[in-house]
């Protein structure tokens, strides 16, 4: 009889040990569950993020033939450095014809102001002639109303004062046409002086320069392409610029606001945590500015979740790393840190 209580005994231990196990396991659980949910209250984060940096498409304003290219695939460039050189003999030769149209119609203008003194010193010449002209009419009107001059000479002064004012009023209308002349050719001179200006800058726009420091990338230009306006020829793209664009669904946006602390983890760089700050939330989902925007007004409706794009900066100290440079593109995973 003593065996099988000492084998209820032995059970009776076992069910007390897995009682208290599980009970420990629970406890253990629950408190597992309590401090997870409690992180996610307060660290929202998302796998739908990306770098970004700005990126300069590089094309040229003229039309033309490559003669010098300056830069390489993937090369680090400054702000005002030259990238490559469009051949300038065609523009050259433009640009002078342009500054002999602009000193020709420019001399122009000094002849027609020489005659415009011309002009009005044959003015004041026929002035003075017809104030003896008039002093002259009244002379003989008195002397031929006394009858001490023939009619035939009254006539004659009468006709020499008509004269006088004829050749006065054409002499005005020469002084006018002239002073015209001026003005319309002044404005001759402003347009050969604005193709000279357009001439100018297309020679300037044979040399192009990268628009901010960065790496070239898709080089697609050579030496003797023939390239036109607009046709996009490298990029450059300004790595010390650069931010996160994250993706979070509409539900996790209730907390996230501009100015909290982000943790970033870039695939790249396993085991290293980027730091940076909420910067501002987008206006919109990213279906509402896609190139085809979703019709939900017609057949059957299915709701999906959306995404709104937040931007998020950077810190400094991070960024400008230059064992861990960020790329455009790179994936990453940023957790914002809410109160």
């Amino acid at each position: 009889m003593e065996e099988p209580k000492k084998e209820n005994g032995s059970n009776h231990k076992r069910k007390k040990i897995a009682g208290i196990v599980f009970a420990v396991l629970l406890v253990a659980g629950a408190v597992t569950l309590y401090f997870y949910l409690s992180y996610k209250a307060t660290h929202i984060s998302t796998d739908d993020a990306f770098v970004e940096a700005r990126i300069y498409t590089i094309a040229p304003k003229i039309a033309g033939t490559v003669k010098v290219v300056h830069v390489v695939d993937n090369q680090m460039v400054r702000k005002g450095d030259l990238l490559f050189e469009i051949d300038p003999a065609d523009y050259d030769a433009k640009m002078k014809e342009a500054a002999s149209s602009a000193d020709s119609e420019t001399a122009k203008v000094a002849e027609y102001q020489a005659k415009v003194k011309t002009a009005r010193a044959q003015l004041e010449l026929q002035e003075a002639n017809l104030r003896q002209s008039e002093l002259d009419i009244q002379r003989a009107e008195t002397l031929f109303g006394k009858g001490a001059i023939s009619k035939e000479r009254y006539e004659k002064t009468k006709t020499g004062y008509d004269v006088t004012r004829a050749e006065l009023k054409a002499t005005r209308e020469q002084l006018h046409q002239a002073e015209s002349s001026i003005a319309t050719q002044s404005s001759a001179v402003m347009v050969t002086k604005a193709k000279l200006k357009s001439a100018e800058l297309n020679l300037g726009y044979t040399n192009i320069y990268a628009p901010a420091d960065g790496r070239v990338t898709k080089k697609s230009v050579e030496q003797g392409n023939q390239v036109q306006p607009g046709q996009p020829l490298l990029a450059v793209v300004a790595l010390d610029d650069i931010w996160v664009t994250a993706n979070f669904k509409e539900t996790q946006l209730k907390k996230i606001r501009p100015g909290q602390k982000v943790e970033i983890k870039v695939d790249t760089f396993s085991g290293e945590t980027f730091s940076g700050k909420v910067d501002s939330v987008m206006a919109g989902t990213g279906a509402a500015f896609s190139l085809f925007t979703p019709e939900n007004a017609t057949g059957n409706y299915v709701k999906i979740v959306q995404r709104i794009p937040v931007k998020i900066v950077l810190d400094k100290e991070k960024k400008d790393n230059p064992s861990q440079v960020l790329r455009a593109g790179m994936s990453v995973v940023p957790t914002v840190i809410v109160e």
